[in-house]
């Protein structure tokens, strides 16, 4: 994409378009930008795949120009690029980054989270790039810590190494800090109490002590130059931040958190070293200053290793990475660095040792721990064939295995991309917190100056105007209101991938929350989709004939009933014919022909449908339902031959998974294609009644299911794990897919359960509300804090109750309110996912429309 200024008003962009084959597809993406109010011109090339577009940047912005191109059928490409920031404080401090992101040309969205301290942007290719970017951050006053050479993941290892450099030098501020502000501040109460006179020279030497220093001249109180002593290292080193801080947003015509604590701080120690030079009679505040700066450094160092612990999880995840690998290679084991792993090469895994990259057991055995991934306990058997995960620890055996998926593709890796990219996102309830940290601190400023200004009118007492002006200044905290949300989703979602439960985003969190109606996939979610053949009923032909068609005619079915026929045919060793003209009927069965004789093998009510006589099998049919199996009709030439039952095992954890759920207040229903006498005969072995069922519901009409179930008002959840489960996942209001299932359920799903085990539902609810109340206990007290603290501090309830808040102790409950919020969050790591919530939810969030 380029872009170029058109004239004045209107701005030219180029967008690569994916997709178009002919000049019908350049007609449709040209009406469909004309369309669009703003847009002046759209001329689309063929050739180049590339349309160039004039348009008002007033009335349209580039992501409707695309949002109008994909929704003509057609694609437009796209980057996503993380950056790591420094230098951020506080809610202004995002709000200012995304804006100078946003700015740049060819950014389409710019997302910063407080509580990592990474800038997520989506741009286009070609003309915004990472060095546009990060002169956008720097000239915001923030930098961007690059990665140094070689390394290949993000640049976690340089940016580490500066996060670590930026802690450090916090540390030696706030070293600094306590050393001189501590016994200043002793000194100070000590002369305050009277416990130590003024230690007087010159001519105010022969006067008598006691109680007097305030009504003697400042500089000749020797007390009073060693304050300004202690006072002036911390003001100027460990106070330094601020100032810079200060300086960056004055020069952006913004303000921060840096702002605040500059302008407090230097307000009290400018008029005390005024009140020290000049020789005026009063009291200095050198002590107020260098404590505020010293308790904001220990709130934000504590506030700074609160945070480190929010990102256990994901570095947990980074940890699981093997470095090196032991490949076969030309017949000898060779040790090298995972990064030259390439996909068929030949590994070995030893006892004790973790499984380098994704792939399948050639030969040995052993036990695999998986929980560090799916965070199921016990240990799985693993054998020749079986497929393992790169990260999980080989326990027992020694075994060689074929290298699948390496690099980027590996299991581990797509975990680590999805959980850091929830981590990274916004739930819709910050978007107030966002609006209100817009305008916080030049609120707080008008405040502050309208403080000061009443006071001074009312008492005609500048010192204790600019005291309360000081306490407005330091008292106030954006800081909490920009940590309240992205702390509490970084360590919800963590918790949920210790446990296998992988969250695409924070706004899915947020919907989990609201939930109100779960509804159940039955084959491969409550059964355990490994269904077998248990009884073959013929009809005027030998068992092994109707088993021999029917499995001959499946053959080439991918359906899990049709498997179950072909294994039951092999097990008994029958000869299998292959089949010609082979059709499948979605939800039905299929219709083969097999060594000249036309089969239909299905449902019953597709032999209804095409007319065949089921009088005589209408018992056994019925029997097999009843006994909750699935009866598979087999008929040649339009006769049939008799029938086939296949039973698929109920999970174990199935009937406690369900009463979970119901314990959170949470209606259950089981969703599925069967006869209705088989759905309710498992229905009700797992602790469903018959008006739960939703049965004989044809795979494309299960998303209209869910649907209908949300025009009634339900907030709905679909749990599925097949390909014709990907449609109704993605209507729900929030998709769960089963990990034991398809790549395509899981790409349609907000929920990814990598275990089969379906009490992980129950768990992921239970986190979803568990999260979303920290959050919103986080923001009350963000919200809260501020509302009393900051009108205590100005001294509104001071005529009344003589109540006056002093700067020391508002700069102490500045810096530990947002140690409070992160700590909050933090108490979630210790959330027992086993325990159910039965709070019924807050019916707030409204279900999307058809």
């Amino acid at each position: 994409m380029t872009t170029n200024q058109a004239s004045t008003s209107t701005q030219q962009i180029t967008l690569p378009v994916t997709g178009m084959t002919c000049a019908a597809c350049v007609n449709r993406v040209e009406k469909a930008l004309r369309r669009l109010e703003g847009v002046e011109q759209a001329q689309v090339n063929l050739a180049t795949e590339q349309t160039s577009v004039t348009y008002d940047p007033q009335r349209v912005q580039p992501a409707t120009l695309i949002q109008a191109i994909e929704r003509s059928g057609y694609g437009v490409i796209t980057e996503q690029l993380e950056l790591p920031i420094g230098g951020m404080t506080c809610a202004a401090c995002v709000n200012r980054v995304e804006k100078a992101l946003r700015r740049v040309d060819g950014v389409l969205d710019a997302s910063v989270n407080l509580a990592t301290e990474r800038a997520r942007v989506t741009l286009i290719p070609g003309v915004a790039d990472v060095a546009a970017l990060r002169a956008a951050v720097e000239r915001a006053g923030y930098s961007v810590i690059e990665p140094a050479a070689g390394e290949t993941t993000a640049g976690e290892d340089s940016e580490a190494a500066a996060r670590r450099a930026e802690v450090r030098d916090r540390l030696r501020r706030l070293i600094v800090s306590v050393a001189f502000g501590l016994p200043l501040f002793v000194l100070s109460m000590l002369q305050d109490l009277g416990l130590i006179g003024p230690w007087l020279i010159g001519a105010a030497d022969a006067l008598p002590h006691g109680g007097m220093a305030d009504h003697l001249p400042a500089n000749q109180n020797l007390l009073n130059w060693l304050f300004l002593a202690l006072a002036t290292p911390v003001q100027c080193y460990a106070g330094a931040g601020f100032y810079r801080d200060a300086w960056n947003a004055l020069r952006h015509r913004s303000a921060n958190m840096g702002t605040l604590i500059a302008l407090g701080t230097s307000a009290a120690y400018g008029y005390s070293l005024a009140v020290l030079l000049f020789g005026l009679r009063g009291h200095v505040y050198f002590e107020t200053a260098a404590v505020i700066i010293a308790l904001v450094l220990v709130g934000r160092f504590l506030e700074a290793r609160a945070r480190s612990q929010t990102g256990a999880a994901i570095r947990a995840l980074m940890g699981l990475q093997p470095r090196t690998a032991r490949v076969l290679r030309s017949g000898q084991e060779v040790d090298v660095p995972i990064a030259e792993v390439r996909v068929g090469e030949v590994l070995v895994v030893r006892p004790g040792e973790k499984i380098p990259v994704d792939g399948v057991i050639l030969s040995g055995q052993s036990t695999v721990d998986e929980s560090m991934l799916t965070g199921e306990s016990l240990p799985v058997d693993k054998r020749p064939g079986d497929a393992v995960t790169g990260g999980t620890l080989n326990r027992a055996g020694a075994f060689q295995m074929r290298a699948t998926r390496v690099g980027r593709d590996t299991a581990l890796a797509q975990i680590i991309r999805l959980v850091q990219e929830a981590q990274g996102s916004k739930a819709p309830v910050q978007r107030l917190a966002d609006r209100i940290a817009a305008i916080f601190v030049p609120v707080v400023l008008l405040i502050a100056l309208a403080t000061f200004v009443s006071w001074l009118l009312a008492t005609g007492d500048a010192t204790r105007a600019l005291i309360f002006a000081v306490a407005v200044l330091v008292i106030a905290c954006p800081c909490a209101l920009g940590l309240a949300t992205p702390t509490a989703i970084m360590v919800g979602t963590g918790v949920g991938a210790r446990h296998g439960i992988l969250i695409r985003n924070a706004e899915a969190l947020e919907r989990a929350s609201v939930l109100t109606t779960v509804v159940l996939d039955k084959t491969g979610t409550i059964t355990a989709g490994q269904p077998a053949v248990t009884d073959v009923l013929p009809m005027g032909v030998a068992q092994e004939t109707l088993l021999t068609l029917a499995a001959s005619a499946e053959r080439l079915s991918e359906h899990p009933l049709a498997q179950a026929i072909v294994a039951a045919a092999r097990t008994q060793g029958l000869a299998l014919a292959q089949p010609t003209d082979f059709t499948a009927l979605a939800g039905h069965g299929i219709r083969a022909t097999v060594d000249g004789q036309c089969l239909l093998v299905g449902s019953p009510r597709l032999m209804r449908e095409q007319g065949i006589d089921l009088a005589a099998l209408e018992p056994a049919i019925e029997r097999l339902q009843r006994a909750g199996r699935t009866a598979v009709i087999v008929a040649r030439d339009g006769v049939a031959l008799g029938a086939i039952g296949i039973a698929d095992p109920v999970k174990p954890t199935s009937a406690a998974a369900i009463a979970a759920l119901k314990r959170l207040g949470l209606e259950v229903k089981m969703l599925t294609g069967d006869h209705r006498r088989t759905a309710l005969a498992i229905a009700h072995s797992v602790g469903l009644d018959d008006a739960d069922v939703l049965a004989e519901v044809l795979p494309e009409r299960k998303a209209e299911e869910i649907r209908r179930l949300q025009t009634q008002g339900r907030r709905v959840a679909m749990v599925g794990d097949g390909i014709n489960d990907a449609p109704a996942l993605a209507q729900a209001d929030v998709g769960i897919a089963m990990g034991s299932g398809t790549d395509v359920a899981m790409e349609a799903a907000d929920i990814t359960l990598l275990r089969g085990d379906l009490r992980a539902v129950a768990q992921a609810i239970h986190l979803s509300r568990r999260t979303m109340r920290t959050i919103k206990w986080n923001l009350f007290w963000a919200f809260a804090y501020n509302v009393v603290g900051i009108p205590l501090a100005a001294g509104a309830f001071y005529p009344l109750t003589g109540w006056q808040l002093s700067p020391i102790f508002a700069a102490g409950a500045m810096a530990f309110s947002s140690v409070l919020v992160v700590s909050n969050s933090l108490r979630l790591r210790r959330l027992d996912l086993n325990a159910t919530d039965t709070r019924q939810p807050e019916p707030r969030w409204q279900p999307q429309q058809a």
